[in-house]
């Protein structure tokens, strides 16, 4: 995703859809709504004592709200689908609700009796900002396999554009000067193109013991 030129941070560069925890992102009626995955099991998979749930859970509702991907399950158990156009007009409504404060994330999933796809979120890396510089971040990377009855729309607000392409080629378009790149973009990138498919890099993020923390 693009963010806004209009960002204190990397305005204009490429990044992944992303943003900060939330208090709600721990509260009671959402963590009701991940069935699959406790606190405890998240928190050991990323490293850190507790709230790593947490961070799983921001990470699915800043796709939303960044790219309109819904990473939740249906009564079924499968990626709900965002592909006719009246469920299309109802989750960007949703959407519309959830990032002007009206609606929360737990509204989103529970009016639709959706439970959050935690499970199918894998930690990835962890990037800590150095020591000295003015703002300062701890941002842990999930990778998942998106759904494939959804289209990607960036909100207009946070993210002006979007773009698909394999990693390979979204490095040398950075390395061009086509497509502005950070530095921990630049390195997921890189290890993301060591896989061939999307379920070699997810086993492969499944079987790490121990992320270390990266500047």
């Amino acid at each position: 995703m693009q963010r806004t030129h209009q960002a204190t941070f990397m305005p204009g560069v490429f990044v992944f859809p992303g943003g900060a925890v939330d208090p709600m992102d721990s509260s009671d009626s959402i963590l009701s709504l991940c069935n699959s995955i406790d606190d405890t099991d998240a928190s050991c998979m990323q490293g850190v004592e507790q709230g790593g749930l947490a961070y799983a859970i921001a990470a699915i509702r800043e796709s939303f709200e960044e790219a309109g991907l819904l990473l939740a399950h249906n009564a079924q158990g499968t990626y709900v689908e965002i592909a006719e156009s009246s469920d299309i007009e109802y989750y960007a409504g949703m959407r519309e609700g959830l990032n002007t404060g009206q609606l929360t994330f737990a509204d989103v999933i529970r009016l639709r009796g959706l439970k959050i796809a935690v499970e199918k979120l894998v930690f990835f890396s962890r990037w800590i900002t150095p020591v000295g510089l003015p703002r300062r971040y701890d941002t842990h990377f999930f990778v998942a396999a998106a759904p494939e009855q959804q289209i990607a729309v960036p909100d207009g607000q946070e993210a002006i554009d979007h773009i698909w392409l394999a990693p390979l080629d979204a490095l040398e378009r950075g390395r061009r000067g086509e497509l502005p790149l950070s530095l921990p973009t630049i390195s997921t990138l890189q290890d993301i193109a060591a896989f061939e498919t999307t379920a070699a890099l997810i086993n492969s993020a499944r079987s790490q013991r121990r992320v270390k923390p990266r500047q």
